[in-house]
């Protein structure tokens, strides 16, 4: 088991509350949903407990006020840059259990649940996309300085991989390397192309329906039924994580549904940046070119994920004096670090190795 440092406690369920300016009749439903701070507290440590390495586990405090919930592992090595993580949606610093020895086997290590994810702060996001993005991006690099970290190794999977590539446009000098793992938002808008025809027609039906309600507003709304359906509907996660489900099945289906059935703050965030069948309202296609060539880009791809790998080969050709790579796991979906953690731990590392 984990050796494990609580240093300061994550806030309560009635902070949470208090920040994102819950009605009364806001609170009686979070009442009905069988969830709560405590809930969440303990199926991340239920994930974590296999992990062998010590973990120092804090609130780091931004000056906006709000917290990131953070892990960090081997800290006191000073002489290889500091590799952080950032998850994707719906995601939390529990889905990296399988990841965090041997990542941090060789160098410091960080991991942090975004703003309004998890057990990080949860304040209400406007409906500008530009401002919901800065105040992401902002958040990342608040949490930096407050670390005092002066380079950094910035791998981000899915939503984290847009927000992390947001991040090393705006701050390059702070990003010694960005891997991007399975990245969401890169591919621009083609109604009529080929990615667009292959979802069926049912399906974008059932976005254009669904569109003007949080995208796990059903989880919530499900009530005591929320993680049956988190269960039923991502049964998958119970193979990506053999030592966690071979004690207990749930735990997993669990640390997912207590990360998504509070406040829904990062999740409207999401939706705002999100335009027709999941496309980024800014794609990061259209941007990337930007990207100060001494900063080196990694693509690690799912072979059977749904994210286009296509982006990556882009990316190389938007970035002629960059060094881009671009990796497709075979056997591996969209959670490339829990369906393959071994191979993919052999491509961080030797991405991290070619640094220091």
């Amino acid at each position: 088991m984990a050796g494990i440092q609580e240093v300061e406690t994550s806030p309560t369920l009635e902070e949470i509350s208090s920040v994102t300016n819950e009605t009364g009749w806001c609170k009686s439903w979070c009442r009905w949903k069988p969830t709560s701070m405590d809930h969440l507290v303990n199926s991340e440590s239920k994930m974590l407990q296999f992990v062998k390495t010590t973990l120092e586990k804090k609130q780091v405090i931004l000056p906006s006020g709000q917290k990131l919930w953070t892990l960090i592992a081997n800290k006191k090595i000073s002489n290889k840059t500091p590799i952080v993580m950032v998850h994707g949606f719906a995601g939390g610093v529990g889905l990296w259990c399988m990841n965090l020895d041997a990542l941090s086997k060789y160098r410091p290590l960080y991991a942090f649940d975004l703003l309004g994810f998890g057990r990080s702060s949860r304040p209400k996001f406007g409906s500008d996309p530009d401002e919901v993005e800065k105040m992401f991006v902002q958040s990342i690099e608040d949490w930096r300085q407050a670390q005092d970290l002066n380079k950094m190794i910035l791998l981000g999977h899915s939503f984290g991989g847009y927000l992390v590539s947001s991040y090393a446009l705006k701050y390059p000098d702070r990003v010694k390397s960005l891997v991007l793992v399975d990245p969401w938002g890169f591919p621009k808008l083609e109604p009529d192309g080929e990615r667009a025809r292959r979802v069926p027609l049912w399906i974008r039906a059932l976005v254009r329906i669904l569109s003007p309600f949080n995208p796990l507003g059903v989880v919530r709304a499900a009530g005591p039924w929320g993680p049956g359906l988190i269960k039923r509907f991502r049964a998958d996660f119970k193979t990506r994580y053999p030592e966690v489900t071979e004690q207990d099945e749930n735990t997993v289906f669990e640390y997912i549904y207590h990360c998504n059935a509070g406040s829904p703050s990062g999740e409207s965030g999401f939706k705002q940046m999100n335009q027709d069948l999941g496309y980024a309202y800014k794609p990061m296609l259209s941007r990337i070119g930007g990207l100060r060539k001494d900063v080196p880009v990694t693509f690690v791809y799912g072979a059977r994920s749904w994210m286009d790998v296509n982006s990556g080969h882009e990316t190389q050709n938007l970035l002629p004096d960059n060094h881009v790579e671009v990796y497709s796991v075979k056997g591996a979906g969209h959670h490339v670090y829990a369906d393959r953690p071994e191979l993919f731990h052999e491509i961080i590392d030797t991405v991290c190795d070619a640094l220091d």
